[in-house]
């Protein structure tokens, strides 16, 4: 059964989706199409995978087709979320031509990038079943694609992690650095966190780590931990803190970490490593 994935509204992806068609346009609008097809001329279409993976965006699709033509008819066939075959039909479409040739690349880059991520996710998620390990993602994104790109974390099955610098206090290395130590920089997080303001605060080692317990931090980020100082850290933590293992986490690596007894694992690669997924548009 196809897990359903709330999308993100309208309202938050059209500015995407207008910038993206804006650039592509550039001063003068799709000047091949103008040149070579007929104002008034349709053309039905099917949007397609090449290869099988998760779907994600297709908001995207038809939010950037009907900015070209309102009057468009999309008839979706999948959804956010589904695992689909090569071959799987996406859409049908009918636009007017030009219409639909000018939103194309837009709607296909898109669609390609944030069905990839879904896809990487669920390689991830599906490396750690039964673990209870929640993979997260990180703000390792591309910039003006943060929200459709943590929305295809959400749908290869994945958590979000912050969506920027104010959802919660993670106070990082040269944080702490510059704080003078682990103690003072908890301290003073401690004092000017709001009442719904959690903190989390990133260590390099067991002698680090050793260091938060005193203050109970909502969530200690373990980075490039061994597996030996992992299950040191699970051991020592006794469920005061959430604790989520970072650093070069790949396929290969994974489910040792999960099985460690990390409540989270942030894998940077979500988003800035995942490879698009192979979808076309064509004519029919």
């Amino acid at each position: 059964m196809t897990r359903m994935i709330p999308v993100p509204p309208d309202i938050l992806i059209e500015p995407i989706v207008r910038a993206a068609l804006a650039e592509d346009l550039g001063r003068a609008g799709d000047v091949t199409a103008a040149a070579c097809i007929p104002r008034d001329a349709r053309m039905k279409a099917d949007m397609s995978t090449r290869s099988e993976g998760r779907i994600a965006g297709m908001a995207c699709v038809r939010i950037a087709i009907l900015m070209m033509d309102p009057d468009a008819k999309i008839d979706m066939v999948a959804v956010d979320g589904e695992d689909v075959p090569a071959g799987a039909i996406l859409a049908h479409i009918d636009a007017n031509a030009r219409a639909l040739l000018a939103a194309e690349r837009t709607a296909l880059n898109l669609v390609q990038r944030m069905s990839g991520i879904a896809t990487l996710t669920r390689a991830f998620v599906k490396a750690v079943e039964g673990t209870n390990v929640n993979i997260v993602d990180t703000r390792k994104t591309t910039p003006g694609l943060r929200l459709l790109e943590k929305h295809a974390v959400r749908c290869g099955g994945g958590v979000n992690h912050r969506f920027g610098l104010d959802d919660a206090i993670l106070i990082k290395d040269n944080h702490v650095q510059v704080c003078g130590g682990v103690g003072p920089a908890l301290e003073r997080a401690r004092a000017e966190a709001g009442w719904l303001t959690p903190i989390e605060i990133e260590v390099d080692g067991i002698a680090q780590f050793a260091q938060t317990r005193p203050y109970e931090p909502e969530v200690v980020m373990l980075d490039n931990f061994s597996l030996e100082e992992l299950r040191e850290a699970v051991a020592m933590n006794n469920y005061v803190s959430k604790l989520e293992a970072s650093g070069g986490v790949n396929l290969k690596t994974v489910r040792a970490i999960a099985e460690t007894g990390v409540d989270a694992i942030s894998v940077g690669a979500l988003t800035h490593s995942a490879p698009a997924l192979d979808i076309g548009l064509d004519a029919v």
